[in-house]
């Protein structure tokens, strides 16, 4: 990797043997963007367009001729001059115009990667990353915005962040700070993100970019499982395994746009950052504001080449380094089993099968702190019902510790309800707006987490359960959208920083907890994948992706996130059958196969199943042991299916020695019975035994011809296919 400069100092190169990222000054003072993409060995003003004049136009001075700002391509553009589509900036002065103009002053080379304060960041040795400082100023406002630009040793990613300093003399209110702005030249895009809604979150939505803004965001206060702070721009013709992607991923937990625009010209700007619509920070001179961070992401070999980038990057580079390789335990959950109404009898019986049956981890969900066996009381008291648990929390856990089983236990630290101590005791310490009636969501209001009386009454609860060091796990759930975003603690000037203050009030909690207690695994949750992003992964090491944990919808769940996520951040269970959330009946084979690649998990009444279901469910569990190491390290691939019956994964190990292959049949249907999948990611050097036909294949043919699967006749099948790496010698005696 480096960063390089042309002699003028006028071009700077950011490299590595992945990726290129080009940027000019142009007449000392406009900063444009050349080129993202494939590395290149020198950028020589290739590709630079011409211009022309034009009616309904600005003027410029400016040494390129018949130059306009509305097609300029600018690095980090303003509005107001010139350059009419989608700014990354703005700002309100003192007089109350929203106007500003960024200059270029300055650049230099940062070694390593700088941290963002009081947020999540990815991180790197400094060997391992290089950081691009620009700095441009608008001298008549007295801002000065730092860009952040950090390379990785041998990956197509980019890291982008800004800081905004008042070196002025006047207040200023931010209105926009994008975290990252693109331009791409003009030619023919699809525009790909996740949408969603609770139990059917990581949908792909695929269209063709056409003239105008596209965009999709949040405003619910939270990265929402509505739309996944991420979208892709790729080209018409790519597939998972071929074709160019720009992959654009936002690590935040807030409210966020991401939106593109095709301009007149048929030039294209993309951007991600904090909702403008939902934000409004005070800046007072001498101080200074960061954005969160984006990540760009190129890959050149498809989606599957994207996926890749962003899978090393999460594992290695933002999830705690603690967990990126350490093995995940298998766990029991409570919830569908027990719903609310757990009493130590159900948890003990539980327990004991889940020991024989080989479980590592029992997960006392929702319940256990409340009044009935309903959500309506004590949310936000968190002191345990010992009529439901006599001896408490520290009974339950010295109970599962003996039976030689690591103990979780549920939360929800950011919801308060109605009927608990801490509403009646200290009202004010919700969002609220006066005067209008509070708005409920599963019967809970959400604390005020930009008081700091709040953050610390927090902190404490969980010290209080953490600190004897019983409890092994947490599940951190957070269960509706942010409404009345008031503090009553704020002064008006700076009521619209509270959607992001909540946001970093959150990200403190963690870090404090987090960094106190670095031993205890916290899995996040939302309703399930109401707020799986990368900013939460940076505390918490695995995510709940879905309430939905029914087998056929976990497939499209599963395959959608995997886009972005390494199968290491993403929890599966087995549940029961019918499917408390769909009614569908599945396979408890088709079901474990589904899970198994992730981080395997149970959530059913371990009593209500059968001796052959308990063995077998042994049988899965003393299989995923055996594999889980090298699985949370392999690549994981999407595999192209010969039509839309199927869907398709592999696992394969870092060095290509062993493949897991998961072939999935949505329905029974002779028309479809005649396809070949082929694998992607095998060695085409090497030669593989599928272990259980005992048959052997070249990679070469594995990946251009692929393997075919017999008609069954049931619905929702699961094929699975291990390949070994043999030794050519061996083969070729056979």
């Amino acid at each position: 990797m480096s960063i390089l400069f042309s002699e003028d100092q006028k071009i700077v190169h950011i490299k590595n043997t992945s990726v290129s990222y080009v940027m000019e000054v142009v007449d000392g003072k406009y900063l444009v963007h050349r080129y993202f993409g494939k590395v290149i060995r020198k950028y020589r003003g290739c590709g630079e367009p011409h211009y022309f004049k034009r009616g309904y136009n600005t003027e410029h001075e400016c040494s390129i001729s018949n130059v306009s700002f509305d097609d300029f391509p600018f690095e980090y553009p303003t509005r107001g001059h010139g350059d009419f589509r989608i700014p990354a900036f703005a700002i309100a002065q003192e007089s109350g115009i929203v106007f500003s103009e960024l200059s270029f002053k300055s650049w230099r080379v940062l070694e390593g990667k700088p941290e963002i304060p009081k947020m999540p960041s990815t991180f790197a040795e400094k060997n391992e990353a290089e950081t691009l400082e620009i700095i441009c100023e608008d001298d008549t406002a007295g801002i000065r915005v730092y860009l952040y630009y950090s390379v990785f040793a041998d990956s197509g990613i980019i890291a982008r962040y800004q800081r905004v300093e008042n070196i002025g003399e006047q207040t200023v209110m931010l209105q926009n700070v994008q975290s990252i702005s693109l331009e791409l030249p003009a030619r023919s895009y699809d525009f790909l993100s996740l949408y969603g809604t609770h139990a059917k979150e990581g949908n792909i939505n695929r269209f063709s970019l056409h003239r105008g803004i596209q965009r999709i965001e949040s405003v619910r206060g939270s990265s929402s499982p509505q739309h996944q702070p991420f979208l892709a721009l790729m080209d018409q013709q790519t597939t998972e395994n071929s074709g160019e992607v720009y992959g654009i991923h936002f690590i935040y937990s807030g409210n966020f746009l991401a939106q593109v625009e095709l301009d007149q010209f048929g030039n294209v700007r993309a951007q991600m950052g904090i909702h403008p619509d939902t934000f409004c920070w005070r800046l007072a001179p001498g101080e200074v504001f960061d954005t969160p961070e984006a990540i760009l992401n190129y890959s050149s070999q498809g989606l599957n080449g994207m996926s890749r980038n962003f899978h090393w990057l999460y594992q290695y580079h933002l999830m705690p380094e603690k967990f990126a390789d350490k093995e995940r335990p298998v766990l029991l959950n409570s919830w569908e089993a027990m719903y609310y109404d757990v009493n130590m009898e159900k948890i003990e019986e539980q327990a004991e099968l889940a020991k024989n049956l080989g479980v590592e981890l029992f997960v006392l969900d929702d319940g256990w702190f409340r009044a009935d066996n309903s959500s309506r009381t004590s949310m936000g008291d968190w002191k345990c019902n010992e009529k439901k648990l006599p001896g408490g929390i520290r009974k339950a856990a010295e109970l599962i510790h003996s039976k030689g089983l690591q103990f979780g236990l549920w939360f929800e630290p950011e919801a308060v309800c109605k009927n608990s101590e801490l509403f009646r005791e200290h009202p004010d310490w919700a969002l609220c707006v006066p005067g209008y009636q509070m708005t409920e969501g599963r019967h809970e209001y959400l604390l005020d987490l930009s008081r700091q009386e709040v953050r610390e009454y927090l902190v404490s609860v969980l010290d209080f359960y953490l600190k004897d060091g019983t409890i092994d796990y947490i599940k951190w759930d957070m269960n509706r959208p942010l409404t009345d975003v008031n503090s009553l603690s704020l002064p008006q000037e700076q009521k619209g920083e509270i959607s992001h203050r909540y946001v970093l009030g959150l990200y403190e909690i963690l870090d404090r907890i987090t960094k106190k207690y670095p031993k205890v695994l916290i899995e996040g949750c939302s309703s399930g994948g109401a707020r799986f992003d990368p900013g939460m992964l940076y505390y918490v090491p695995q995510n709940w992706a879905s309430d939905n944990t029914d087998a056929f919808d976990r497939v499209q769940i599963q395959s959608g996130f995997s886009l972005i996520y390494p199968p290491v951040a993403m929890g599966s269970h087995v549940s029961i059958t019918p499917n408390h959330q769909t009614g569908r009946t599945t396979s408890l084979n088709t079901r474990y196969q589904v899970a198994r690649l992730f981080n395997l998990g149970y959530e059913l009444d371990l009593t209500k199943c059968s001796e052959g279901e308990q063995a077998e469910i042994a049988g899965q569990i003393a299989e995923h042991k055996k594999e889980r190491r090298w699985l949370q390290e392999a690549v994981f691939y999407r595999n192209e299916t010969p039509n839309e019956n199927f869907v398709s994964w592999s696992s394969v190990r870092n060095d290509g020695e062993e493949c897991l292959v998961f072939i999935f049949q949505k329905f029974f249907n002779p028309l479809y019975s005649h396809g070949q999948f082929r694998l992607s990611g095998l060695n085409p050097e090497y030669e593989y035994l599928e272990t259980a036909s005992g048959k052997t294949y070249g990679g070469d043919e594995l990946r251009e011809i692929g393997i075919s699967v017999p008609l069954i006749k049931e619905d929702f099948h699961v094929f699975t296919f291990h390949f070994a790496r043999v030794d050519r010698e061996t083969d070729e005696g056979r």
